[in-house]
Formats: structure tokens, C-alpha cells, sequence
């Protein structure tokens, strides 16, 4: 008779560990840390922007000094978009994601208008260290809509992850798990294809 008790203890054991481990209480962690460190990028790559917005502000200056109103509203908006942080920890928080997401649309639009203004400077476009610039803060909108696209589909993964049965156990009651915000575009307007003017 003991050997059927013992077998039966350790099928119990077994199960106990299967039904622990399908509750969340390692892939919530993991999927939180996932989503954390796609934040990180994300905030990597709008830093690597504003440490290159210096360089292009001074070579516009350098330039155009009739421009000077719009090198203002382009390093106001810079010093905005680079005060406003959102820690990993506040990653649950709408307001305060919604908060960074409206100072970095500032700064792309602010960015946008000096980029188109520097059009009418002959010289400014033909001149390499302009050009380089322009194409890296190009790339660096590229790698900011990856790492963005990356963050989301990681958080859309997390927030999945603590509302299915049966991870969603382990995260509420082990974890107190709450949703993580998406990166959303806040730029007004957005949504509408731009007007393409070739001055005719």
C-alpha cells in the first residue's frame, strides 16, 4: 500500500508544479521585463534625436538667422521633450505615457517645420555636414518607429498575458499585475495624408 501513497504524492507534486508554473508565476515577470526593455529602446532612440538636434540647430544657425524664431520653438521643445520622463514603473500610468508621447510630437513637429525651412538655403542643402545630419535624424525617426512598433507589440503581449486564464491567477494574486499603456501618436493630425505642394 505504500508504494501506490508515494506514487500518488508524487503525481500531486507533479501536478502541483505544473499548475504553478501554468499561472504566471515566472512569464508575467519575464513578459513585464520584456515590455520594460522595449521602453528603454524607445527611450534610447528619442535621446540619441535630441542629442542630434543640438548639432542641427547650430548648423541651421550657422545658415539662416532669419529662422531664429523657429530654432527657438525647436530647442524650447527639445528642452520639453527631454524633461518629461516616464520611468519603467510608470509604464501602468496613461497620464503620465500620454505626457511623454505629446513632447515628443512637439519636438517631431518643431523638427518638421525647421527641416521644411531650411528649404529656401541653397547653400544649407548642399552642404555636407547638413546632409549628413538631415539623413541621421532621419534614420533616428526610423529606429524610434521600430523601437515604438517593438514596445507595443511587447506590451500588447504582457496585457494578454495577466487577463488569460491561467496566467491571469498568478498575475493578480501574486503579482498585483496591472496593463501596461501603448504607445499611441499624438500628433494632431496625424491621421491625414500631407498636402504635397511643388510651388505650381
Amino acid at each position: 500500500m505504500t508504494i501506490p501513497r508515494r506514487l500518488s504524492y508524487a503525481l500531486l507534486a507533479i501536478m502541483g508544479a505544473f499548475a504553478l508554473s501554468a499561472c504566471g508565476i515566472n512569464s508575467v515577470p519575464t513578459a513585464e521585463e520584456a515590455a520594460k526593455a522595449k521602453w528603454a529602446d524607445v527611450q534610447a532612440q528619442y535621446q540619441r534625436r535630441a542629442n542630434l538636434i543640438g548639432n542641427l540647430v547650430a548648423t541651421v544657425k550657422a545658415a539662416g538667422k532669419q529662422e531664429q524664431d523657429t530654432l527657438v520653438r525647436v530647442t524650447e521643445a527639445r528642452a520639453k521633450a527631454t524633461s518629461v520622463q516616464v520611468s519603467a514603473d510608470d509604464l501602468s500610468d496613461p497620464a503620465k505615457v500620454q505626457q511623454f508621447q505629446q513632447a515628443q510630437a512637439q519636438l517631431s513637429q518643431g523638427l518638421g517645420r525647421l527641416l521644411a525651412s531650411v528649404e529656401a538655403y541653397p547653400d544649407l542643402k548642399a552642404n555636407q555636414n547638413f546632409l549628413d545630419l538631415q539623413s541621421q535624424l532621419e534614420g533616428t525617426e526610423n529606429r524610434i518607429a521600430v523601437a515604438i512598433r517593438d514596445y507595443n507589440e511587447a506590451v500588447r503581449a504582457y496585457n494578454t498575458r495577466i487577463r488569460t486564464f491561467p496566467d491571469a491567477i498568478g498575475a493578480k494574486i501574486i503579482h498585483g499585475a496591472k496593463p501596461m499603456t501603448p504607445f499611441q501618436a499624438t500628433t494632431p493630425g496625424a491621421e491625414e495624408a500631407p498636402k504635397v505642394d511643388f510651388g505650381n
